[in-house]
C-alpha cells in the first residue's frame, strides 16, 4: 500500500518549508513582470523574466540571495495567497488552495522535473531577460495564466481551475 502524498493530507498551513517548497514545480511563470492597469487594475502578463532567471531552465540563478538582489521578490506565504492575484491557473499553490489536485506533469507526480517543460507549463524558450526588454508595455501576452498546452491532465473545459481575484478595498 502506498502512502497518501502530503499534498493531499495537510493543510498549505500545516506543510513543512521543504514541503511547501516542494510544491513549486519550476515553470517560472510567476517570475514573469505584470501590468496593473491604473484605470481598471485589470492584471496584464509579459514574456518578461525577473533578471535572476534562467530563461531556458527557468530556475532562480540565485534563489538564496533573491531578496537581496531583487527587493520586490515575493516570499509567497499560505497567509499570502489570499492577497495576490497574479499566480497563474496552473500554480500548484492555486490549484490545491482552490481545492484541486497537481497535474501530471507536476515533478511531484512525474518523478522529473522535465515534464513541466514537455507539458508545456514551462515558461522556458519563449521568455526574455529583463537585462534585454525595453518597454514592458511590449511584451504583454496572455499565455502566462493560461492552462498549459499540450497538458497531460488539464481539467476539462467547464472544469479548469481559475484563479480568483481580490482586491484590496
Amino acid at each position: 500500500m502506498t502512502e497518501t502524498p502530503f499534498w493531499k493530507t495537510k493543510t498549505l498551513g500545516e506543510m513543512t518549508r521543504a514541503e511547501w517548497e516542494s510544491l513549486c514545480d519550476g515553470c517560472g511563470r510567476c517570475c514573469l513582470h505584470k501590468l496593473r492597469d491604473e484605470d481598471n487594475e485589470a492584471l496584464h502578463y509579459t514574456n518578461v523574466a525577473c533578471r535572476l532567471l534562467d530563461i531556458q531552465t527557468c530556475q532562480c540563478t540565485d534563489y538564496p540571495g533573491r531578496f537581496r538582489k531583487v527587493p520586490d521578490c515575493v516570499s509567497l506565504t499560505p497567509e499570502l495567497l489570499s492577497e495576490i492575484d497574479w499566480l497563474p491557473v496552473s500554480c500548484a499553490y492555486v490549484l490545491l488552495r482552490d481545492g484541486h489536485d497537481l497535474p501530471e506533469w507536476h515533478p511531484l507526480i512525474s518523478g522529473t522535473t522535465e515534464s513541466v517543460h514537455t507539458s508545456g507549463a514551462s515558461a522556458g524558450g519563449r521568455i526574455i531577460s529583463e537585462r534585454r526588454a525595453g518597454n514592458l508595455e511590449n511584451y504583454v501576452v496572455d499565455w502566462p495564466n493560461s492552462w498549459p498546452t499540450p497538458a497531460i491532465n488539464a481539467p476539462s473545459p467547464g472544469k479548469r481551475p481559475k484563479t480568483h481575484i481580490r482586491r484590496k478595498p
